[in-house]
């Protein structure tokens, strides 16, 4: 059990490690029909798995509560979307840095983009460190697909942040290696904290459908901050699209047969 859990937290991170290495292979930024398709697709096995894998075992496990089963979902989910809001109007993320020309010069604007994919990465590795913990518990709520298939669509949108950080990194003057190496790095803090959140499973237990509709609300608000404009943006939006409606049915499937 505990080798399935570690390939899970690390799943994540080899999704920001393989797109930081891009720098290697790519003169260009990342293709935009392939960023779509990626985006889309992560978006939707995101929204599925923060109903089927994150709200509705909260609801399920405040099943003692009766009619009023709704409200760790409901606090922890509006906890979650505010916690994320914070941060993102704290630290800018990567939309909003490229527009504060004569603000911040290239390089800082790149630094800022780092510091920010870099934090917005802790939530995403406590979803997946939550989930797994919950699944070592015993819980009949969470299953090990339901786990398995979130850390595959954080890793999936992870792959862009990595590029998007390698890239504008090389074009600055950095050696492609240290490009890539800090890509890397912005992604080591979600297998880390994923293990943290294990680690205090004796503490998170107790609360935990809090927790669970917490990591919901922080991945929706991933999804549309982050996800939904770079799919629906522009030219081949329906790529997006479809890749959505792909990813949403795939993670439904998993959850509902392999649960």
């Amino acid at each position: 059990m505990n080798l399935i859990i570690a390939k899970g937290l690390i799943i994540p991170f080899l999704g920001t490690s393989l797109g930081a290495a891009l720098v290697f292979f790519m003169k260009k930024d990342l293709d935009p029909k392939i960023q779509k398709i990626l985006s889309g697709f992560a978006a939707g096995i995101m929204v599925a798995a923060s109903v089927w894998s994150l709200l509705i075992p909260s609801m399920e496990m405040s099943s003692d509560r009766g009619k009023l089963a709704f409200i760790p979902a409901a606090v922890g989910f509006c906890l979650g979307m505010l916690f994320l809001l914070l941060l993102d109007k704290t630290v800018p993320h990567m939309h909003l840095d490229e527009s504060q020309e004569g603000i911040k010069t290239n390089l800082q604007k790149t630094t800022m983009m780092v510091l920010a994919v870099t934090l917005h990465n802790i939530p995403e590795g406590m979803a997946v460190g939550i989930l797994y913990a919950g699944w070592a518990s015993g819980s009949a709520q969470i299953s090990q697909a339901g786990a398995l298939s979130l850390a595959l669509g954080i890793a999936i949108q992870n792959f862009p942040e990595g590029a998007i950080i390698s890239m504008p990194l090389h074009s600055k003057g950095l050696s492609k290696s240290k490009a890539c190496w800090y890509g890397i790095l912005s992604g080591i803090v979600e297998p880390i904290a994923g293990l943290i959140t294990i680690l205090l499973s004796s503490l998170v237990m107790p609360v935990l459908p809090y927790f669970l509709s917490f990591a919901a609300g922080a991945m929706i608000f991933v999804v549309i901050e982050e996800l939904v404009p770079e799919m629906a943006e522009g030219e081949h939006s329906n790529l997006g699209t479809i890749m959505f409606m792909l990813g949403f049915t795939l993670m439904m499937v998993l959850d509902v047969a392999l649960g």
